[in-house]
This record gives C-alpha cells, sequence and structure tokens, in this order.
C-alpha cells in the first residue's frame, strides 16, 4: 500500500511538471499570435526589454539574459536596427564594444506589446486570489532553489 501511495505521488508530480510546461508553452503561443499584428514575436519583445532595461549590454550578454543563442540574438538584433525599433552605438570605455538603445519607435513597440501581455495575464489569473499567488510564487521559488536556480 505505502508503495502505491509513493508510486501515485511521483505520478502526480510529473503531471505537475507536464502541466507547468504545458502552461508555459501555451501562454507563449498565445503571446505570439497576439503580438503578431506587430510583427514581432514574445522573444523578440524580450531581447527590446532587455535592451531597454541594459542599453550597454553586448549581443552576448542579451543572448544569456533572453535564453537564446548567440547567434539568435543576432538576427533579431540586425532585424530590429533595420526596423528602427534599436541605435547601435560604441561603449564610451572601450571602442571595440557595440551598444544598444532603443529608439522611440522601440519604445513605443515596446509599450504597445506590454500592454497586449498584461492583458494576456490578467486573463491567465482570472479566479485566482493572491494568497494562492503567493504560495504558488513560494512553492516555484524552492523548486527553482532544489535545482540551484
Amino acid at each position: 500500500m505505502a508503495k502505491r501511495l509513493r508510486k501515485d505521488a511521483a505520478d502526480a508530480r510529473r503531471q505537475t511538471l507536464r502541466r507547468m510546461k504545458g502552461l508555459l508553452i501555451a501562454f507563449r503561443g498565445r503571446l505570439d499570435e497576439e503580438l503578431k499584428p506587430m510583427g514581432v514575436t514574445a522573444a523578440q519583445m524580450q531581447m527590446l526589454d532587455a535592451i531597454g532595461k541594459h542599453p550597454g549590454a553586448s549581443g552576448a550578454q542579451l543572448a544569456r539574459d533572453c535564453r537564446v543563442t548567440p547567434q539568435t540574438a543576432q538576427g533579431f538584433l540586425a532585424r530590429a536596427e533595420r526596423e528602427g525599433w534599436i541605435v547601435r552605438g560604441k561603449d564610451a570605455e572601450n571602442d571595440r564594444l557595440v551598444t544598444r538603445s532603443l529608439t522611440a519607435g522601440g519604445r513605443g513597440l515596446l509599450r504597445r506589446a506590454d500592454t497586449v501581455a498584461r492583458r494576456l495575464e490578467r486573463s491567465l489569473w482570472r479566479g485566482t486570489d493572491e494568497v494562492e499567488v503567493t504560495s504558488l510564487n513560494r512553492l516555484l521559488t524552492r523548486w527553482m532553489g532544489n535545482l540551484g536556480g
């Protein structure tokens, strides 16, 4: 009987992991669909947000912050520059380092995308009270710590 309970608990934990992953995939897919009319993806908006928060960051640092490959980051940065969302510059201390910053157009795009994301987040959290969110955050923090993150 105890062995069966342990198996049931392990199955429930695996199901929870599948649901967490499914939730993230569904949210990201829905956000990408909502952003499509703007011509960007959630990952690209994350990159613009990182540039806005850290305008002097290198392409490699932006890639790490956004959890994409340097090649993916470079491709998006080139596109963002062509679209007029960012401008390139030189680092004040090391002119070999390229910096990037948002243009007015990039900031506007980021604001519009943030409005879309917040609307989708409100939809996701509908029916969830603050006690539940606090409890979930506590658990997620513990689990991340368990994985060394």
